[in-house]
């Protein structure tokens, strides 16, 4: 046996085989609620697998997963893992430019979608080479039904496919793409082989605690322990970390939580009825409607079963952190840094915030080093964060931008991150920002993340995004996009700039501020950094005539 993702989860499923894997539970009414135990949810695994390699998919090649939350991505994830089949997720928001490109460079010989992607699908499949093999989750909406893509449907591939797992010996060397969300520029395929992803991405089956030595080990460990944990990933499962968390939840031989859609009051519900200990979500763009709800009509929502609430992607920040708190005192709040290039680096300090930034204790395999020398930069000094270790092979089909992102020193692999960072005597890591969003006003850099913790905590603020701006004096100005909380005065300019003085150097408060009513995101909550500046741009442009 070998570190091989699908052999891992099999290795589980026969330790406890009756034990509950998987909760669908979606919006109360539409009776869409489904629970599989280990051995259902690996039968259904097997049936998928089996139907793509018998409809002509060979092992190696790509199907992308261009679903919404469901027992249907769970199914197929796990099927394309046991039949050596490479799954590639889609995010679902994507328009028929976007798929078009993402379908081509991520070379997808089959898909499978929901119905209400219909009409894209079609649109963009034309313009497909490759992409062969349709497979549709559900009845396509009405006004996509015209479209004449032909589809199986997912029950008849279901149906077709052995429950029997019947599959050629896997490898450690598979391979898992995972898709960045392209909010700053083309999404890139991450390509991890199974063994590096399941030590960097999912802790070797302990992210809390020691890693497995042996693969069989996992399974000894499940079988030793017993079930009672409950996990609930509230982001959508083509956003890398729910997936993750997906997997590290099977890992332990635990129950995992899912809804179609994120919705703030069902989600409390769920948290309530069943008894969820385990959480993870994107920052506030999450946390803050959870916060509402808990305030307003899920008041008195019994949330004692939760003792940890993970972010990873975003930051929650410390004037949200404050709010949940108070209403949950009894969870845990951890900010998890990582991506989909490194995994997991490390998580956020408790005196992390405004004032001190944010401050990361980080891994053994993590270090802040010069983007040149790759040596590890001086105490104070701004470097990148890199990894080395289990990283990823490099980026599919990109092999300029993976020879820029990964290099090998003293024989082993790195992969440098896009973040900015400086590293303290005690080596705690304090995160600046992403360095494609470091803003440059006056020779002095400004980093949006930080600038945005400092707009965040002030009560009127709901949500907020920074961009720089052209500026024929400063080069970029600072810009703020802020969303006001529901009943809040319309504020001014310099109401912010009083505030953000009082937390932030002088050439770091915003110039520019704009009132939006609502903050773009993606549907996992990650920023968007583009709209986010071209909204401020529009804004800064003067009036013609």
């Amino acid at each position: 046996m070998e570190y091989n993702l699908a052999d891992l989860f099999e290795s589980v499923v026969d330790v406890v085989p009756d034990r509950e894997a998987l909760a669908y539970l979606d919006i109360p009414g539409t009776g869409a609620e489904r629970r599989l135990t280990y051995a259902e949810l690996d039968a259904a695994a097997n049936r998928i697998g089996h139907h793509l390699l018998d409809s002509g998919v060979r092992a190696g090649e790509h199907v992308g997963l261009h679903l919404y939350n469901g027992v249907e991505y769970v199914q197929t994830l796990l099927g394309c893992l046991k039949a050596r089949i490479v799954p590639v997720n889609v995010n679902y928001r994507y328009v028929e430019e976007e798929l078009v490109y993402l379908y081509r460079d991520a070379d997808l010989v089959g898909l499978v979608f929901d119905g209400e992607f219909t009409d894209r699908v079609a649109a963009a499949l034309p313009h497909t080479e490759r992409l062969r093999q349709l497979v549709r989750v559900g009845e396509a909406e009405a006004e996509a039904e015209a479209s004449g893509l032909s589809a199986v449907d997912f029950a008849d591939a279901e149906a077709s496919g052995s429950p029997e797992r019947g599959f050629p010996a896997r490898s450690a060397d598979d391979q898992f793409i995972i898709y960045t969300g392209g909010t700053t520029g083309m999404p890139k395929g991450v390509m991890w082989r199974h063994e590096d992803l399941f030590f960097s991405g999912l802790g070797g089956g302990a992210p809390t605690g020691e890693p497995v030595k042996r693969p069989e080990e996992l399974a000894e460990r499940v079988a030793a322990g017993g079930a009672g944990i409950t996990f609930f990933p509230t982001p959508p499962l083509m956003h890398g970390t729910s997936t993750l968390t997906s997997l590290i939840g099977f890992n332990f031989g635990q129950r995992v939580v899912l809804h179609r859609k994120f919705v703030p009051e069902e989600v409390l519900r769920t948290v309530q009825r069943e008894k969820v200990n385990a959480m993870s979500l994107v920052g506030d763009a999450m946390l803050r409607p959870l916060i509402d709800a808990l305030e307003g009509p899920m008041k008195g929502t019994d949330m004692s079963s939760v003792f940890s609430v993970s972010s990873s992607g975003a930051i929650m920040s410390d004037t949200v952190s404050r709010q949940f708190r108070a209403l949950v005192p009894n969870a845990m709040l951890l900010n998890n840094f990582g991506s989909s290039e490194s995994g997991f680096n490390g998580t956020a300090t408790e005196d992390s915030g405004p004032e001190r930034g944010f401050r990361v204790r980080v891994n053994s395999r993590t270090q802040v080093v010069d983007p040149a020398s790759h040596e590890p930069v001086a105490v104070g000094e701004v470097g990148r964060v890199a990894q080395c270790g289990h990283v990823p092979l490099g980026y599919y089909n990109d092999p300029r931008k993976t020879a820029e992102t990964f290099f090998e020193k003293d024989g082993e692999r790195w992969v440098l991150l896009g973040d900015m960072a400086t590293v303290d005597e005690e080596g705690v890591v304090t995160v600046l920002g992403r360095g494609s969003q470091c803003i440059n006003t006056g020779g002095e850099k400004v980093y949006p993340e930080e600038v945005e913790q400092a707009l965040k905590a002030h009560p009127d603020v709901y949500d907020a995004l920074v961009a720089g701006v052209p500026d024929v004096k400063w080069g970029h100005h600072v810009a703020a996009v802020v969303q006001l909380r529901a009943g809040a005065v319309r504020m001014s300019l310099d109401d912010l700039q009083t505030h953000c003085r009082a937390r932030l150097a002088g050439y770091k408060v915003p110039r520019q501020l704009v009132i939006t009513e609502s903050i773009r995101r993606s549907p996992s909550g990650k920023a968007d950094y583009r709209w986010a500046q071209k909204v401020a741009a529009v804004a800064a442009a003067p009036a013609d005539g």
